[in-house]
């Protein structure tokens, strides 16, 4: 079977969408899951630089059909596997939203949680990965204008036919009316991270900062979204086909390449590789086209 995607998702930046995605994918691969965490952020991908990963080929160069996936997969503290982006404009310009389903299908048959770490905004790039999530995790912060911008996202996702599990209320203080957030938005308050200034230096947190609140509060959030991903997946059965590399070995003595299918023609144009299901380079962009349309953590 396949593994579980979750897309965390928000309509304004700089409410924390990255940071939970790290330190939930830290926790959950803690617990004892295969998690890879994608950087689908096309436009401003920051997740590499906050975990100092260096990595290349970038999920950029698989978008735009010049890397196979199995090649821009790297490893991220905490034993997480992560597929970073890049910051180049060139890069961003040549990368195509659309060809993120063939992505995130290949790494869902080879990883039991898959998490989708998105921009802001409501652009293509943003909206495609909402249609590819099994269940959409919506960041706020108690601003009005995130509050809006992430209304404007659930309403969005429920549009294109995504579940929305919840939401997160990050950079909480004493002040913060956290009922009458869960109220504004109309969904399940599933964890509260409290602002800790002291606990956001460098990430992941629950490595570099495991006993603040702010850690424990993205432990409880994973709890949840474990039991989530355990209920719909019939009690969490792990995924049946390994992820080979490019290159690997098939079983026979002879090698593959990744970028190639069985014919000797061109792969997939993500550069997925050879027997996962995806088209070759004849121009058949159906998946593709389909894409266009596509408890709660209480601290101290």
């Amino acid at each position: 079977m396949t593994g579980y995607v979750f897309t965390i998702a928000g309509g304004k930046g700089g409410v924390g969408k990255t940071t939970t995605t790290i330190n939930v994918a830290v926790a959950l691969q803690d617990a004892g899951h295969d998690v890879v965490v994608v950087d689908a952020d096309l436009g401003m991908a920051n997740l590499g630089a906050m975990l100092d990963i260096d990595h290349s080929p970038s999920l950029h160069q698989v978008l735009a059909g010049k890397a196979a996936v199995s090649d821009a997969i790297t490893e991220g503290p905490g034993g997480i596997t992560v597929v970073p982006g890049e910051r180049n404009l060139e890069a961003f310009a040549d990368a195509d939203p659309a060809k993120l389903r063939k992505v995130v299908k290949a790494l869902s048959t080879a990883y039991e949680i898959v998490l989708i770490d998105t921009g802001a905004g409501l652009s293509h790039e943003t909206t495609v990965p909402l249609g590819l999530a099994d269940g959409v995790l919506l960041i706020t912060t108690a601003d009005d204008v995130a509050i809006g911008d992430t209304v404007k996202t659930a309403q969005l996702a429920e549009r294109i036919e995504g579940d929305v599990v919840g939401a997160v209320l990050t950079r909480a203080n004493d002040d913060t009316n956290v009922s009458q957030v869960a109220d504004k938005l109309d969904l399940e308050m599933l964890a509260v991270v409290p602002e800790d200034q002291d606990a956001t230096k460098s990430e992941p947190l629950l490595i570099n900062h495991s006993d603040s609140y702010a850690a424990e509060a993205y432990r409880r959030l994973a709890s949840t979204l474990e039991e989530i991903y355990e209920v719909n997946t019939e009690g969490g059965a792990t995924t049946e086909q390994e992820f080979e590399p490019a290159g690997s070995d098939d079983g026979d003595g002879s090698e593959t390449d990744a970028a190639e299918a069985d014919d000797g023609s061109t792969g997939s144009e993500t550069g997925i590789g050879p027997n996962s299901g995806t088209e070759g380079s004849d121009g058949d962009d159906s998946d593709d086209d389909e894409d266009e349309d596509g408890v709660f953590g209480l601290f101290n």
